[in-house]
């Protein structure tokens, strides 16, 4: 079964889809829309052309493990997307994921606006490979 993942943010949100047997994750594409309803229906519609069975949405837990404000937007996110997707939304701790993908950029070299465009992707890509390599994905 194909999973999305999402990096939700405040001005883009990356995308990443693994390939069937849920084994690798690849970095999709970056979207924005007006409003989280029409952004969850944006990546409902991603899903369903990707033929995923499941979706797994970064949630940014304090670095305590606690729930702070923004990993509360990603539950309610998360609420919307599995509404506009009829999908299960799997909530998954990304803690430092983005800082991971910045270090990943800047050994690579990727700087201005090409890095400005992939850092959200890659975080989606890294988010759903840490949960695929957890091997929730084939509960």
């Amino acid at each position: 079964m194909r999973v999305l993942g999402v990096d939700f943010g405040d001005k883009r949100t990356g995308l990443a889809v693994s390939d069937p047997a849920g084994f690798l994750a690849n970095g999709l594409c970056t979207v924005t829309a007006d409003g989280k309803r029409a952004l969850a229906a944006k990546i409902a519609g991603i899903a369903k052309e990707r033929g995923c069975g499941r979706i797994v949405l970064g949630c940014p837990l304090n670095l305590d493990g606690t729930v702070g404000p923004r990993a509360q937007r990603a539950k309610e996110f998360g609420r919307l997307l599995s509404e506009a997707s009829g999908l299960a939304v799997v909530l998954f701790d990304e803690r430092c994921t983005t800082t991971e993908a910045h270090e990943f950029l800047d050994h690579t070299g990727t700087r201005g606006k090409r890095r400005k465009g992939v850092v959200d992707t890659l975080a989606a890509q890294i988010i759903l490979q840490d949960y695929l390599d957890s091997g929730a994905a084939k509960q």
